[in-house]
């Protein structure tokens, strides 16, 4: 936080973090990365601020895939804040389904792409 009670623009992406986690707990992926070697990975991630949020103020978050292919997926992210009533920031970042096991790419395991599609209701 600055001087002006501005959040940081970094904790924007810890937001962001909170809220693929806790997707990922709705899939059960890592408990799957965790039996499997077969994981996601951040390959690049972004965020437009559209107003500054600042303290105190209560937000929510929310996550979602959009574009889904073999071996990746994009996440999408909203923060709105509660006390104006409007989106402060949103967000995208592009997951990798990584195989820890031989450090290299691997197809999206089905039953999480299930999940996935069920989840956002396709």
């Amino acid at each position: 936080m600055d001087l002006l009670e501005h959040v940081n623009n970094v904790t924007y992406f810890r937001y962001f973090e909170n809220a693929r986690l806790a997707y990922f707990e709705k899939l059960g992926y890592m408990e799957h990365t965790k039996k499997t070697g077969i994981g996601p990975i951040l390959a690049s991630t972004e965020c437009r601020y559209k107003f500054p949020l600042t303290y105190p103020d209560t937000i929510r978050v929310g996550a979602r895939v959009g574009e889904l292919s073999i071996d990746r997926f994009t996440m999408h992210y909203r923060i709105l804040s509660t006390r104006e009533d409007r989106i402060a920031a949103e967000g995208s970042g592009d997951l990798v389904s990584y195989d820890y096991n031989i450090a290299a790419k691997a197809p999206i395991p089905e039953v999480i792409r299930e999940g996935i599609e069920a989840l956002e209701g396709r």
